[in-house]
């Protein structure tokens, strides 16, 4: 919009950028008035660029395009309206759009080595002052980058760029009309770093190596294409190349390989800009070949009149390459001889031997077999003979879903009725979909089990479940039933609730309970962690997590549960809620230290003592001083609410006995009282009388009061000592009073006051604030009176 001005409506300001269009606009209250314009003084007629318009009551002048010439304070005039608007043109930096577009749109690109060179031409008011950034922070010459500026351009030059020097720039060019910032980004493509290690080293046989390492933290700018795998033997110079991964894969196994020979190996990783550098890995050693260990001894799953089924599981130790197989030997009772059962090893861990003489015992035992040969073998089964098949066992009883969650179901029923020789060797249990053909064996049980749990179920499907009771003849009927499972709760990142009631500063008194309950929210169920000042719990601090809400408990507070504690919530979302609180313990401060009484100043008395142990802890403590005049007397308060550890009693009587005790405060009460054991006392000096016989004088002497020394103005700090002096003289000695603000100070305890042979002097002891104002001394006697005047300022501590 054009910037226009009403100058009788007092909006006697225009500002205007250059080449812009501008208005300025009055009305009078009657149409033949004849107006007048005005620039800095002089009265216009013509201008260039100007248009001077008049619309019934309404004159105009009017900008098409503003320039320097046009600014200034105009004014117009017409029948009784007279007023002034300034134009102030604005000339902000301005850069070529197409070159702005070009630089923000399309991040500006180089490889490796190559130089860069950013020119940005400008126009606007001198001085222009031109900044770079990167990644917020101004950029200066050094040895790699050069900034250079003059009236109409600025020049960023990168004569060998780096990976560094990618990032997000901007170009800042400012002047008194305005700021232009320009935002671009600049890519440097390059050859990968070397991939992320360390590498490890797997070795499923004796004869297989599997390397594993991490894709490069800088892939250079380009995707990474491919890893190139070598390997060097121990002593040896040459490396040999094994193979390239594509990118998605980190991982390499290779079977050129000795055993008990070292080798070392090292990956590249390669995009279109090159190669990286190798990680190398540290001496890899490769087995021997080794055979399996023994398996436990097979089990015996059911027995008929010429046949017995065994089964077996493989051994703890599998050797250095994977089992192939296993041999089944058996034998009779008895006997010595081992008989292979198959001409060669059996795939699977359960085999059904036939071509048994009924009622003959008969032991079993394995052997697991790899590349190295053939293991030791098992220890010898339980012996058992060939027999007519036992009557299957019963179904299960009482089959029922005790609990359900959204992916899992537990189960419970009764053992099947026992009949004669058939007792129930264990269970079986399978589940379906409801809408699938196929059951699935999910577990198997001992015979002592009557509960389990299934997990890895769908949320909301509907499942068909069976248990089967097993012994030797074989499985029994089954007993079914159906089970839904419930909707999965949906995902809720970890929050804390907190509102008014959860304060972030408690106030505790040692002794009492700390309690402090937070409430959350989350799903799955986060977990919570509690921590006092970045460290675990200390002894007596307790917490408890249950139902949405957790719970720190101190039963006892003590000094050492103040701090700051905070409670975390974090969950596998992947996200983290954190609140902290400051606790703080108090207590009845420890009492004060023991007393010192001095006469610094003579007639007075300063206490000092040591400081309360509760400074330490208790921010707001303070003390309180009282003093009794006899052993049973009653205390009485000298100074209240002190901050420091001294206090001066300046209205000692001479010859009094005095007793003194401090006790330390704060908000819960006072501590018990440090005490002098013996009494103070100032001895009382006898005045000493001296008659001198006056000789007769025929003419009075008597003198008006003079000031021999006047009174001067003090400047003293908060809490330390005041000496205000003056010299007075005139026979007869004049009477000397103390005033302050035109108050008077004799009967003041506050205040002590001296008069030794015409040396007057007013102390004040421990000076507040409250002692600032003018101070005057009086001095008069028969003949008459005279005074002093002084102003005694107070500053506080630095």
């Amino acid at each position: 919009s054009v910037p226009r001005c009403y100058l009788n409506k007092q909006l006697a300001t225009v500002r205007v950028v250059k080449g812009e269009p501008a208005e300025l606009s009055c009305t009078v209250s009657k149409d033949h008035v004849a107006g007048t314009w005005f620039k800095d003084g002089l009265k216009l007629t013509s201008m260039e660029g100007v248009v001077f318009e008049k619309k019934g009551l309404v004159h105009k002048l009017i900008i098409n395009k503003a320039g320097d010439i046009h600014a200034g304070k105009y004014r117009f005039e017409g029948g009784e309206v007279k007023t002034e608007a300034s134009i102030f043109v604005e000339d902000p930096p301005q850069v070529d759009k197409m070159l702005l577009k070009n630089l923000t749109r399309v991040p500006t690109v180089a490889k490796a080595g190559q130089g860069v060179k950013l020119k940005i031409p400008f126009e606007g008011r001198l001085p222009i002052r031109a900044t770079w950034l990167k990644d917020k922070m101004e950029l200066v010459d050094d040895t790699r980058i050069r900034v250079d500026k003059t009236d109409t351009f600025t020049t960023l030059s990168i004569p060998s760029c780096q990976r560094e020097d990618c990032g997000d720039y901007k170009v800042r060019l400012k002047n008194d009309s305005g700021v232009l910032e320009i935002n671009f980004k600049l890519v440097v493509m390059d050859k990968p770093q070397p991939p992320a290690g360390p590498i490890k080293v797997t070795q499923g046989s004796a004869s297989d190596v599997t390397i594993q390492w991490q894709p490069p933290k800088d892939d250079g700018g380009k995707p990474v294409q491919r890893y190139i795998v070598e390997r060097q033997q121990a002593g040896k110079k040459e490396w040999e190349t094994l193979g390239e991964t594509p990118r998605s894969c980190t991982s390499f196994t290779t079977n050129k390989v000795d055993g008990d020979t070292s080798y070392y190996f090292r990956v590249r990783a390669a995009n279109a800009e090159g190669t990286s550098d190798a990680l190398e890995s540290g001496e890899v050693k490769a087995l021997c070949k080794a055979s399996p260990g023994a398996p436990d001894p097979p089990e015996i799953i059911s027995a008929s009149r010429d046949s017995i089924t065994i089964s077996w599981k493989a051994p703890r130790k599998t050797g250095t390459s994977q089992i192939v197989g296993y041999v089944v030997q058996k034998r009779k009772k008895g006997t010595m001889s081992w008989l292979p059962v198959t001409s060669g090893p059996v795939k699977d861990k359960k085999l059904r031997v036939s071509s048994l003489r009924k009622g003959v015992p008969y032991e079993f035992r394995v052997a697991a077999v790899n590349a190295a040969g053939t293991g030791d073998p098992s220890d010898p089964s339980q012996p058992v003979s060939a027999r007519d098949p036992t009557e299957s066992p019963g179904q299960v009883q009482d089959l029922k879903v005790s609990s359900c969650t959204s992916t899992s179901i537990t189960l419970t029923w009764d053992r099947p009725e026992v009949k004669g020789g058939n007792d129930v060797k264990g269970y079986e249990v399978e589940t379906r979909l409801c809408h699938s053909p196929s059951w699935t064996r999910c577990l198997s049980l001992p015979a002592e089990a009557t509960t389990c749990t299934i997990r890895g179920l769908q949320a909301k499907e509907k499942y068909l479940l069976r248990v089967r009771a097993l012994n030797d003849s074989g499985p029994g009927e089954a007993t079914e039933l159906e089970a839904s499972l419930e909707a999965a709760a949906p995902l809720v990142p970890p929050r804390l609730l907190i509102d008014d009631t959860v304060k972030k500063l408690l106030v505790v008194r040692a002794g009492n309970s700390i309690r402090v309950t937070i409430p959350f929210e989350g799903s799955p169920a986060p977990v919570v962690i509690w921590l006092k000042d970045g460290l675990p719990l200390p002894d007596g601090a307790a917490t408890k997590t249950e139902a949405g809400a957790t719970q720190l408990l101190v039963g006892a507070a003590e000094l050492a549960h103040g701090g700051t504690y905070s409670v975390e919530l974090h969950n596998g979302l992947g996200k983290r809620e954190t609140f902290s609180f400051q606790v703080q313990i108090t207590d009845i401060p420890e009492p004060p230290g023991p007393l010192q009484l001095e006469e610094n100043v003579p007639n007075t008395v300063t206490v000092t003592w040591e400081p309360s142990a509760s400074e330490k802890w208790e921010k707001k403590l303070h003390y309180t001083v009282l003093k009794r005049e006899s052993q049973r007397g009653p205390w009485r308060v000298l100074g209240d609410l002190i901050y420091n550890n001294k206090f001066t009693f300046t209205t000692v009587v001479p010859g009094q006995d005095y007793f003194f005790r401090v006790v330390a405060k704060n908000s819960l009460g006072a501590s018990a009282p440090s005490e002098t054991v013996q009494p103070w006392r100032i001895q009382k000096t006898k005045a000493e009388f001296r008659v001198k016989p006056q000789k007769y004088r025929g003419v009075n002497q008597n003198q008006h009061p003079r000031f021999l020394v006047p009174l001067k103005p003090h400047v003293v700090v908060t809490g330390s000592e005041c000496h205000m002096s003056c010299a007075v003289g005139g026979p007869p000695p004049p009477k000397i009073t103390w005033y302050k603000d035109s108050r008077d100070l004799s009967s003041d305890p506050n205040y002590f006051c001296t008069n030794d042979f015409g040396v007057c002097s007013l102390i004040i002891l421990g000076v507040t604030k409250q002692d600032e104002g003018e101070y005057m001394v009086e001095a008069t006697n028969e003949v008459g009176c005279v005074f002093s005047r002084a102003f005694l300022a107070i500053k506080g501590k630095t």
